[in-house]
């Protein structure tokens, strides 16, 4: 399918990858409109500059990439949104969907997915990498759900659930969600339940056990 049209914006906060990527996504059409190295630059150039795509590493510096999208979804931004990663944990790659990603690319991938995943999710789709699949992160039934609580939280629970696992506390999520910080305790309450979680301490272990803690988050609380 022709992908010349289509514009991208690229956030890393490693020169040399972002380079790569822009090369790749040259090479196959698609048309660089903006770069940039950390979260909050992404979010203002993808506002400003309205590409089809953004391309999100999902660690970089003042947000993470989950962040953003989070972030980009709030301010209404109808762009394509693609995490590209290390982690092959299935509870980061649910957290990214969960926020609002359209895809979940990894780093180790060969360069075809690229052109896959866009293609895919320019025609509706919500692509994952092949290499997760078999991972059991769609499975149904009371085993999986025992498995993998956080496949129960809703998505606004799980966004609490990330601000409050790195360190921000009921004023400062309510502040970023725009909600009271009472609503920010009934979701604390209603999540740590559903993760069978009784203080916020299990709740960080939990997290810990998972890589889902990020050190950006932790800076701004």
């Amino acid at each position: 399918m022709e992908l010349q049209e289509t514009t991208v914006v690229l956030a890393d906060d490693h020169a040399i990858v972002r380079e790569g990527i822009a090369a790749l996504c040259a090479a196959q059409g698609l048309r660089i409109v903006g770069q940039c190295a950390d979260g909050p630059a992404a979010v203002e150039m993808v506002m400003a500059l309205k590409p089809d795509f953004a391309i999100l590493d999902m660690q970089m510096p003042g947000m993470t990439g989950v962040e953003t999208i989070r972030k980009l979804r709030a301010a209404g931004s109808t762009a394509k949104l693609m995490i590209l990663s290390v982690s092959r944990e299935d509870s980061t790659v649910l957290e990214a969907l969960r926020a609002g990603a359209d895809a979940y690319l990894l780093k180790d991938g060969p360069s075809r997915h690229l052109s896959e995943a866009i293609t895919f999710v320019r025609d509706g789709g919500v692509w994952i990498s092949p290499l997760l699949r078999g991972a059991g992160l769609f499975t149904r039934g009371e085993k999986s759900q025992e498995e993998d609580p956080l496949a129960s939280l809703s998505p606004r629970e799980m966004e609490v659930f990330s601000y409050l696992v790195n360190g921000l506390r009921a004023k400062d999520i309510a502040d970023l969600l725009e909600i009271s910080p009472k609503t920010v305790d009934t979701y604390r309450a209603s999540l740590m339940r559903k993760l069978n979680v009784h203080d916020l301490v299990g709740l960080v272990k939990f997290a810990i056990e998972r890589n889902l803690t990020t050190t950006a988050v932790t800076r701004r609380g």
